[in-house]
């Protein structure tokens, strides 16, 4: 039995996270507003590990879009933060992406399971 590359392994499985990177902030975006450190802390939690450098240009892609607006608050601990906002097109576009989403998912399930035609 041949041993797995590990090293190939995690860089596919890195391609397949930054392919789904930006749906995955504008669903935290449609649940609530926040700020980049929070965004970061929830794809964190659920193991979609990503660092500031990454974010911040999908933040002013999205915006810049139309999909996402921002606003300054003061925060108690520190500088004022921005917090962004998902749009009414921004909510749009994750309504046909939570579409797009879905079908992948059946389409290689039934590739996987042999479905195929």
């Amino acid at each position: 039995m041949e041993v797995i590359d590990k090293q190939v392994i995690d860089n596919l499985r890195a391609q397949m996270r930054k392919g789904t990177l930006e749906y995955c902030v504008l669903s935290i975006l449609s649940r609530e507003d926040a700020y980049a450190s929070a965004i970061i802390g929830q794809l964190k939690k659920a193991e979609v590990i990503v660092v500031e450098g990454t974010l911040y240009p999908i933040l002013t892609r999205q915006k810049n879009q139309g999909l996402l607006s921002y606003r300054w608050e003061e925060s108690p601990q520190g500088p004022p933060r921005k917090y962004y906002t998902i749009t009414d097109y921004g909510r749009a576009f994750l309504s046909e992406l939570d579409k797009a989403w879905t079908n992948l998912v059946i389409q290689i399930d039934n590739i996987r399971s042999g479905n195929i035609g």
